[in-house]
């Protein structure tokens, strides 16, 4: 079981669409679709959407872009959990956990939680029409965890776990996926799926838990559980919902003073070493083995050349011995020296 094997070859930095849901502002058409364009041209080949963002919204603008092209030449993940109808809603009434409003310019349709089989199979459909495509390669379980659930994340896991895990496990069997497994921002439903005896999933998605600003979590037992599995990670949110990037987000919500404090101290290194601090976010994830992947977001299309250009740049061995030193990344964090 292997996500990197699904992905087309060379293809470490893709590209993640929640953004284009209209995330914390009304994208115009236009620009979504030359983001997509933006990225297709630089060489992306991996594309990660979803319903929840924005309410089908993303995989509408992504599949409008992505039809011109030969199916066999990308790789497309969406997620389950979500079922999107035709009715509408009051969006500024929707129950988003820790995410409230975090979609509040995407389309009103009513989002339904659901993560049984027969809505696991439903949304898969209602995804290939939006996209407007036979097939999708991969498919995550959306979000049964703690920042959306609250103390009735276990009861949804279980529902997901007797529903969702078994359809798309037998959606895999069969060949009509080639992978599944978590998408989710906590650490704790992927180690209690690693450890289950039945459904085993190829890999998780698992968004801002592995970043420069938050990953000693994820390296106490999930990192290191999952390279034993031989389940790998795509790590979504590198920037931690902004923050890194320069913008006022960390967690969808804005950055607390103690994480902005840490910024500081990131940027006046990079700077003194000549960095950019998207290189070191990017670079720093990747440097994980258990790393398949990581997919930053943009709504711009001149994002897409920043992403490309930070994925490359050369990052001297000076930078990472003092983020170390300064204790900005944790002991045991895997980094770009120690794979010289």
């Amino acid at each position: 079981m292997s996500i990197k094997d699904k992905l087309p070859a060379g293809t470490a930095l893709g590209f993640g669409t929640a953004p284009l849901g209209n995330m914390f502002r009304n994208i115009p058409e236009d620009e979504a679709v030359a983001t997509v364009e933006a990225a297709w041209q630089s060489g992306v080949r991996y594309f990660d959407t979803a319903p929840f963002y924005g309410a089908g919204l993303a995989e509408i603008r992504l599949g409008e872009v992505l039809a011109q092209y030969r199916r066999d030449e990308y790789v497309l993940s969406t997620k389950v959990g979500r079922v999107i109808l035709d009715e509408t809603e009051d969006v500024s009434a929707r129950d988003l956990g820790e995410k409230g409003g975090v979609f509040a310019f995407g389309r009103p349709n009513k989002i339904v939680n659901d993560y049984s089989a027969d809505a696991t199979l439903r949304s898969i459909e209602d995804s290939l029409k939006r996209m407007k495509t036979d097939h999708v390669e991969i498919v995550w379980v959306h979000d049964v965890a703690q920042d959306f659930y609250g103390d009735d994340w276990l009861a949804v896991f279980e529902t997901a776990r007797k529903g969702a895990f078994r359809a798309l496990t037998r959606l895999r069997d069969e060949g009509v996926i080639k992978a599944w497994g978590l998408g989710v921002n906590r650490v704790e439903p992927c180690e209690l799926t690693l450890d289950l005896a039945e459904s085993q999933p190829d890999g998780f998605l698992l968004a801002g838990r592995y970043s420069l600003l938050d990953h000693d979590r994820a390296l106490q037992r999930l990192m290191p559980a999952a390279a034993a599995s031989k389940v790998e990670i795509v790590a979504g949110g590198p920037y931690s919902s902004g923050v890194l990037a320069g913008g006022p987000n960390f967690e969808y919500q804005k950055a607390s003073p103690e994480i902005i404090a840490r910024v500081e101290r990131i940027k006046t290194l990079a700077a003194r070493h000549g960095v950019s601090v998207k290189a070191a976010a990017l670079q720093f994830v990747l440097a994980n083995p258990a790393v398949a992947a990581v997919i930053p977001g943009a709504s711009r299309p001149e994002r897409i050349a920043e992403d490309q250009a930070a994925a490359k740049e050369a990052i001297p061995a000076d930078f990472w011995h003092d983020m170390r030193e300064q204790q900005l990344v944790a002991a045991n964090a895997p980094l770009p020296i120690d794979q010289a």
